[in-house]
């Protein structure tokens, strides 16, 4: 790791809190190299140098290291498997399931889940929990508006039912966005919570080291109620479950060990 990069992730750990050592190198490195590129840096240390004096810069940086790309049911058969198969089960066991959707990015995922959940409960009785680090994005999420593109999987009759067209721009319903609570969290660094009975991380974790990794199964293991599940992205298999106190319940669903 040059110097260079080194004093980078110590200066930013500083400033704000986050630990860019826990994220793999190579693809860390690689985009925010091309940031600073872009804005017409040399090096880290002259990226940092701006960074600290200009907000915006400090808000892109944030943006480019959280990659905010999402949509409304991404990997579509995955959310099948939730609604017929995963939520059934636990809303047989708790009517009043405590859900969290970690990593939220701009909102599209537990919004997904609320109208997931609409299925089966009033829309006034389901309450989940989002985060993110970025507090641009969970701006963006609580404001709720998206382009055409982020909905193209969502079935015709949510679309209908929780979304409001005007100009190029489809808004989400007020009752919808009821259901979802956005807090700012670093997963790295902040308290978990729980226990949930439901926990949503989906297309996150490829990102950070594997000792990173390792403490974060740990730590969502511990944050959720024994027989609860972990739903992780189509990229983020987990190949030793049983270390963390997790069975396979379907493909990308884990479930913690009663």
């Amino acid at each position: 790791m040059s110097q260079d990069y080194l004093e980078f992730i110590s200066n930013i750990k500083r400033k704000t809190g986050i630990d860019l050592a826990l994220y793999k190198e190579t693809q860390m490195k690689r985009r925010l190299t091309s940031l600073y590129e872009k804005k017409g840096y040399n090096s880290f240390h002259e990226f940092f140098l701006a960074m600290n004096k200009d907000c915006q810069l400090m808000n892109e940086f944030l943006d480019r290291m959280t990659i905010n790309v999402t949509e409304f049911y991404r990997n579509r058969t995955r959310w099948e498997v939730l609604e017929k198969q995963i939520l059934p089960k636990l809303l047989n066991r708790n009517r009043r399931l405590k859900i969290w959707s970690a990593a939220c990015s701009t909102g599209e995922e537990p919004y997904t889940i609320a109208m997931i959940m609409s299925n089966f409960l009033p829309l006034r009785q389901v309450h989940i929990l989002a985060t993110d680090i970025d507090k641009n994005a969970i701006a963006k999420a609580k404001i709720g508006v998206y382009p055409e593109r982020s909905l193209n999987e969502i079935p015709p009759e949510m679309k209908k039912k929780y979304f409001t067209k005007s100009q190029d721009f489809f808004h989400v319903s007020d009752e919808l966005k009821k259901t979802v609570t956005f807090k700012k969290h670093n997963l790295l660094k902040d308290p978990f919570g729980g226990p949930y009975d439901l926990i949503i991380c989906r297309n996150v974790l490829i990102y950070f080291t594997e000792e990173a990794k390792n403490e974060l199964y740990k730590k969502f293991s511990a944050a959720l109620n024994p027989g609860g599940i972990f739903f992780v992205g189509s990229t983020e298999q987990i190949f030793n479950p049983g270390q963390y106190n997790f069975e396979i319940e379907d493909t990308f669903f884990y479930r913690k060990m009663e």
